[in-house]
């Protein structure tokens, strides 16, 4: 197995080398010669497995300088390295950086390696979490949209729709757990298999609800949410459903006290690809969408709003092929332009949803083979995301 990277910082020069020739047999040591160093190492060589700092450096003690490392990359495990052993700054140091261990100097060889070897099992736990959560669960929870899509094709083509929207404006912003958010805009429309399609028609159209139908849909929300809340580790993509159409004033579904940025930032985001996505649907422009969208001060996150607008910028770059193709010709990221009839005039998959390996199983089980229009993105422009 490859040896762990330790990052170890430090203001005394005579103290890293020593750390060197302690620990060099052992692991891949990186050291740093005070916080700056250390922050430099961290944005030019990633996540460490563990990062251990003295707490008196110039510039920045060693709890700034965790707490900023923390930010930088939360999955690092941190540790503090101390002449001061009083319980103020390991208290201190405990909450505000997340110290995984404190230690105080001097410190032995034998027991700087045994927090070392906590430190790494620590962080291989928490990898290995991250990729299950992110890869198996992410796998798995994509293929059940598969298949709820086969039962209300119109909420499911919205949610293709506005999961391609979510990814781009995730390029632009640097979000935490952006797979969740992700996650969420898949999910989004999961209580709508209990709205009618033609209330979800008009509802995606902008056109008028009556009262029976407006209820109907302000339901789906909180059914979602309550559905996503069931499966473990789900929470945060729970809320986010649950969020997504309360407005940045507080305004809106759920009807509680949460506004600004304590509204979830995946349904800040969610809630402004939503109304774009009606607006889009109703035959304006993204000229028009923007203004319209800017506008209405108070109602989104400007962060996201610019967000949006470079994503928006961006795929205007982006070159479409369109093409008639024949059912068994269709190939994933193909997205589709038209609604997709079946012979007795039932939807089967609606306009604007990329083509999954399931929606080719349903256009074969159904035996469609009328041509069918897409469009082929082509190469994507370059576009660093915001710092």
């Amino acid at each position: 197995m490859r040896a762990a990277h330790i990052l170890l910082v430090d203001d005394d020069p005579n103290i890293l080398s020593g750390y060197q020739r302690q620990l060099k047999k052992q692991y891949k040591i990186t050291t740093a010669l005070g916080p700056v160093e250390g922050l430099e190492a961290v944005e030019s060589q990633g996540a460490f497995a563990v990062i251990v700092a003295d707490m008196r450096m110039p510039v920045m003690d060693g709890i700034e300088f965790l707490s900023k490392v923390k930010e930088m990359v939360p999955d690092s495990v941190r540790m503090m390295l101390t002449g001061l052993s009083d319980q103020e700054t390991a208290s201190q140091a405990i909450n505000e950086g997340n110290i995984f261990r404190f230690l105080t100097k001097p410190c032995p060889t034998d027991l700087l390696s045994q927090a070392l070897e906590a430190g790494i099992e620590q962080y291989r736990l928490i990898r290995a979490e991250k990729e299950l959560l992110e890869k198996t669960l992410s796998g798995s929870v994509k293929v059940l949209i598969d298949v709820l899509s086969l039962v209300n094709p119109k909420a499911f083509g919205r949610a293709s729709r506005l999961t391609r929207l979510v990814r781009q404006i995730l390029e632009k912003l640097d979000t935490e757990n952006a797979w969740q958010i992700e996650l969420s805009s898949m999910l989004s429309q999961l209580g709508c298999v209990t709205v009618p399609e033609e209330t979800l028609d008009k509802k995606n159209r902008g056109k008028f609800l009556t009262k029976e139908e407006k209820e109907l849909f302000e339901a789906h929300p909180q059914i979602g949410c309550d559905l996503i809340s069931k499966i473990p580790r789900l929470e945060n993509v729970a809320e986010t459903i649950l969020y997504q159409e309360k407005e940045f004033d507080g305004s809106g579904f759920p009807f509680d006290d949460r506004t600004g940025e304590d509204i979830p930032i995946g349904a800040r985001i969610l809630k402004l690809a939503l109304d774009y996505d009606t607006l889009f649907l109703s035959g304006k422009s993204n000229a028009d969408v923007l203004k319209i969208l800017y506008k209405k001060k108070g109602k989104y996150d400007p962060v996201v709003v610019e967000a949006l607008k470079e994503s928006i910028e961006d795929e205007l770059k982006l070159t479409y092929e369109s093409k008639i193709v024949r059912p068994n010709e269709l190939t994933p990221n193909m997205i589709l332009a038209e609604d997709v009839i079946s012979d007795s005039g039932v939807l089967l998959v609606a306009k604007g949803q990329e083509v999954t390996p399931a929606l080719c199983i349903r256009l074969t089980n159904f035996s469609v083979t009328a041509p069918i229009h897409v469009l082929v993105p082509g190469e994507k422009p370059a576009s660093d995301k915001k710092k």
